[in-house]
């Protein structure tokens, strides 16, 4: 049986948008903002949008 096209590794299956971030890149993001800063939380953090 034969994969689906959509399942190939690499950057020749399809590109799409994240609409989930793991929590370090959620962390990143707010620090950019300056809403977050060292020694805060890492529970309940705040949504935050994608940015590529």
């Amino acid at each position: 049986m034969s994969l689906h096209p959509s399942f190939k590794i690499g950057g020749t299956g399809i590109q799409t948008k994240r609409n989930v971030l793991k929590r370090y890149e959620r962390i990143d993001i707010l620090k950019k903002q300056k809403k977050w800063k060292d020694g805060d939380s890492i529970l309940g953090l705040p949504k935050t949008k994608y940015e590529q």
